[in-house]
């Protein structure tokens, strides 16, 4: 609010003249004097009486007029001031009005930025405790997520090791699990720990198969199969037979003898006497020998895809499958099958201990491991 004048007081009026004090009227018990003496003394009362009071009188009215003319013109001189005063007050009291309005509206849009501050702060203070508590879970959970990492790991090498036929992804596998275990302080992984080394030591010694090998047997044994003699093919047993007992006899001299040699030969492949173990075999039809040829071809078939795609168990199955049908169908007297029995027993012992190692035992300690952190995690 501004300050409103304050309105100029008129002058104090000015004290009137002293007059001169009355002549005391003569008493009546006095009694009167004499004119003679009366008039002199009188005359000289009024001359001493009048003429100082009369100057005191202008000169007191002169010094009021004066104290008033100072006065007033005192008294204008502040209503001037205090007119000005009041101007500029308004001047300054409308300046200070725009200056509050314009106060206020930056108090209202800072009042507005403090507030979106205050909502950012207190964003980030909730981020910040959020990140805080995220770190302090991932300090607290790192050896308890070590277990599951390193499970992972293990479960994919060991697939990588049944695909390639090769352990070095296991190896590496269980190499790097035993580095960051061994910088584990965590009491929970030591069962762990002795696991991982003793499969690493077992797959360390595994003998691995030599795939081309093998393949390579098979691909053998496949292009005999043609050439075996069937157990009912009468021809090609005599010549085994023959072939067995050794070189043949030295030709006669004479011709007679030549003759009883020749009808001898001829009568003894006219007639075979032979103890027949499997007499199924032997009352096989010619067409039925192309089938069991080919049947044994799609066993050995078997086993070289099975062997391709480590699948050891179907491979040592398929071998077992064609051995019996070697020993059961082809005459086994004959070098050709005894050959190809040979080689086939080869492949089976071969592919006996082909079987990739597991580490089914590391595989457990971690589940347990993953088990009880998982545990120690809920009860939190």
């Amino acid at each position: 609010m501004t300050a409103e004048p304050t309105p100029a007081l008129p002058p104090a009026p000015a004290a009137p003249p002293a007059l001169p004090a009355p002549e005391a009227a003569p008493s009546p018990s006095v009694p009167p004097v004499a004119p003679a003496r009366a008039q002199p003394a009188a005359r000289v009362v009024r001359v001493r009486g009048v003429q100082p009071g009369l100057v005191a009188a202008w000169l007191l009215a002169a010094v009021g007029l004066t104290v008033s003319v100072l006065l007033w013109q005192k008294v204008a001189g502040m209503q001037e001031q205090l007119a000005r005063q009041s101007a500029e007050t308004g001047n300054q009291s409308v300046e200070a009005r725009t200056l509050a309005r314009q106060a206020e509206e930056s108090t209202r849009e800072m009042t507005g930025k403090v507030a979106a501050l205050e909502t950012k702060v207190a964003d980030m203070v909730a981020y910040r405790a959020q990140l805080d508590t995220l770190v302090q879970s991932v300090a607290r959970a790192r050896d308890e997520n070590l277990a599951v990492e390193l499970e992972a790991a293990v479960r994919v090498a060991q697939d990588q090791a049944q695909l390639t036929g090769s352990v070095e992804p296991l190896l590496a596998a269980l190499r790097t699990a035993e580095r960051r275990l061994a910088r584990s302080s965590d009491p929970r992984l030591s069962p762990v720990v002795r696991t991982v080394a003793r499969d690493l030591e077992r797959v360390k010694a595994a003998s691995i198969p030599d795939t081309a090998g093998l393949l390579s047997r098979i691909d053998q044994l496949l292009r005999q199969v043609d050439d075996l003699p069937a157990a009912n093919d009468v021809g090609r047993a005599s010549m085994g037979n023959g072939g067995l007992r050794g070189a043949p006899a030295p030709a006669p001299e004479s011709w007679w003898a030549r003759l009883w040699h020749n009808v001898q030969t001829e009568a003894q492949g006219l007639l075979r006497v032979s103890r027949v173990e499997r007499p199924e075999a032997s009352m096989m039809a010619p067409e039925q020998v192309f089938f069991v040829r080919e049947n044994l071809k799609l066993r050995l078939q078997g086993a070289r895809l099975a062997i391709l795609a480590r699948q050891y168990e179907a491979a040592r199955s398929d071998l077992a499958a064609a051995s019996a049908s070697l020993g059961t169908w082809f005459d086994p007297a004959s070098r050709r099958t005894q050959g190809a029995a040979t080689l086939l027993q080869q492949i089976q012992a071969s592919t006996k201990s082909a079987d990739l190692p597991r580490v089914d035992d590391t595989l457990v300690a971690l589940g347990n491991a993953v088990a009880a952190t998982n545990a120690t995690a809920g009860e939190r």
